[in-house]
């Protein structure tokens, strides 16, 4: 019994120390190399220091909804914080990074204005989904991702929707590890593009929210 609880104390401080390792090596450049828009495949082959590509993958999908680019909630449905690295240093010099929470501002939105919106045009709605993202701010504007549990549930077409991509936007969606339910992802200029090509074949069925704006677009 003994011995079973110094095996597991010791499996434990192994997989904490490796965690932290990893975090002075590389994590700091994983999100530096994300906030520059690279996919977790490039972001492995960038790093220094020799970390898996599934690890990679886990922090860069951590960081994205610390920062609020990933809401694993509805938009608007309640107030949120996000988080920023603060780079600090010790007696000795040597830096680290400490994970600091703001407040985000008023998120919530009491009732939404829904629209139907057509994208049998796609041409007109790539430049409607952009003006109106324009209007809003990338960071209050939305869109719901199902790519996790169509992947688990219906993985023929998952195949077909990753066809749908050009191979840096599939690089992309492949490179996050989006689980078994609905998330929503900023409408930053790339997924403003994969939601249009999506559309322009009948790939893509969701919704976009803009919460300045107030509005609820059903695609």
């Amino acid at each position: 019994m003994v011995l079973l609880e110094r095996h597991e104390l010791n499996s434990y401080f192994q997989s904490a120390l490796s965690d932290f390792t990893n975090d002075v090596a590389s994590g700091g450049a994983i999100r530096h190399l994300a906030d520059l828009g690279y996919t977790a495949k490039q972001i492995t082959e960038r790093l220094d220091f020799p970390t898996p590509y599934e690890r990679v993958r886990q922090e860069m999908w951590k960081y994205l909804v610390d920062r609020g680019v990933i809401l694993l909630e509805e938009p608007g449905s309640r107030k949120r914080e996000t988080a920023v690295y603060v780079r600090e240093l010790d007696q000795y010099g040597r830096s680290s990074f400490r994970r600091v929470l703001e407040p985000a501002g008023a998120q919530t939105v009491a009732q939404w204005r829904i629209r139907q919106v057509e994208t049998a045009d796609i041409r007109g709605f790539r430049e409607l989904l952009r003006e109106k993202r324009n209007e809003n701010g990338e960071d209050c504007s939305y869109l719901s991702c199902d790519f996790g549990p169509v992947n688990l549930k219906e993985p023929l077409r998952y195949r077909q929707i990753m066809r749908s991509l050009d191979d840096a936007q599939r690089e992309y969606i492949e490179g996050l590890p989006w689980g078994n339910r609905r998330v929503y992802h900023r409408i930053d200029e790339r997924m403003l593009e994969i939601v249009a090509r999506l559309s322009e074949n009948g790939s893509y069925s969701g919704e976009c929210f803009f919460l300045k704006s107030g509005e609820k677009w059903k695609l």
